[in-house]
């Protein structure tokens, strides 16, 4: 039976849904938005969050309210095929795969409320325990200004002075110079590198630099390559270190994974990525059937798609570099007193949350 087909069978009875804002403003600037998708049915809640990234499709969602029926399937799986053929926007969405995301926020409240109403938690449902969950922490550096390596560092240093274990997902930045990138080096702390070569026309764009690629491969001969820029002039940097280089950004798909330049080692699976829980369980599967490694990444939850993407990744692939931290690691003043990797994780008694 597929991991799916264990809780698809879910009996589940919805009486209506609710749209929560849940917006929040980082001391940076940064505006995330967020909405709490909330399933009411036999007295009981199930909590989704929709994870799209861009203001007015969360406007738009909450102004046209709870406009769906969701009353009708009997079982868990019905209610996912329901969702996945309903127009979640009413409005077209800034970015086509938001749908995905928003989807994602629909079936992970239905997962949550189905098990609830079945008295269980996800772990009994599927068969499978919560391990101790490892960690990195996914933080930029500031920018070199006038050479002032230690202000650039200030990030990383700040969190590894109250936490000397911490490991580390970079943002490689054009202004990275020999001095910074030894300094990293010396650390020992550095897990991956994100090279957001997937990234156009977004906040987080990196220019492609090759001698930067160059560079880096020679520096970090451990370290996961994500999401480079595969180009004429990259592409024979990369391909000596194609075992260590894995993808976040273009993974919606198993047939995404299969279209890599190179069949990878391990991916980013994200949930919110994925969409449907029909095909995430399937995306979990086929790595396993492939013996290709996968870890779990965040969309800067601010609600309870914390906890889900956790719960998923301590469940699946609890010992790789999942970009899961507790997400008091990535304010701007980190707080001391945190739990630090491996995380130890309780499941809730019933539904899909951690207690």
């Amino acid at each position: 039976m597929s991991l799916f087909d264990r809780v698809a069978a879910l009996p589940i009875a919805i009486d209506r849904y609710e749209l929560v804002a849940a917006d929040r403003v980082f001391p940076n600037g940064f505006e995330r938005p967020s909405t709490a998708i909330r399933l009411f049915g036999d007295g009981l809640e199930g909590t989704g969050e929709d994870v799209v990234y861009d203001t007015l499709d969360h406007l738009a969602h909450r102004d046209a309210g709870p406009i769906h029926n969701l009353s009708g399937p009997a079982t868990l799986g019905e209610l996912c095929e329901l969702i996945g053929s309903l127009e979640l926007f009413p409005t077209p969405p800034e970015r086509d795969f938001s749908r995905l995301y928003r989807r994602w926020g629909f079936e992970s409240a239905a997962l949550d409320l189905a098990l609830k109403q079945a008295g269980r938690p996800l772990t009994t449902a599927i068969g499978r325990q919560l391990s101790p969950l490892s960690f990195v922490c996914s933080v930029r550096l500031s920018p070199v200004e006038d050479g002032d390596i230690a202000r650039a560092l200030a990030p990383l240093t700040r969190r590894r002075e109250l936490y000397p274990t911490l490991r580390f997902k970079l943002d490689p930045q054009t202004d990275w110079s020999d001095p910074l990138i030894a300094e990293l080096v010396e650390s020992g702390a550095v897990d991956s590198l994100d090279m957001k070569g997937w990234y156009k026309g977004t906040v987080v764009d990196v220019e492609t630099d090759p001698p930067l690629y160059a560079r880096l491969l020679e520096a970090f001969p451990d370290a996961w390559i994500e999401d480079p820029d595969v180009n004429d002039e990259t592409r024979p940097i990369l391909e000596p270190h194609r075992d260590r280089i894995t993808w976040d950004a273009p993974i919606h798909s198993i047939a995404d994974i299969e279209s890599r330049p190179w069949k990878p080692k391990i991916v980013n699976v994200k949930p919110s990525r994925i969409g449907g829980l029909a095909d995430l369980f399937a995306t979990y599967e086929y790595c396993e059937r492939e013996e290709i490694g996968a870890y779990g990444g965040g969309q800067t939850e601010l609600g309870v798609g914390r906890d889900h993407i956790q719960y998923l990744a301590a469940l699946m692939h609890p010992d790789t570099p999942n970009d899961v931290a507790p997400r008091e690691y990535n304010e701007t003043e980190v707080p001391a007193g945190l739990r630090s990797s491996p995380l130890l994780l309780e499941p809730a008694a019933t539904g899909f949350g951690l207690a």
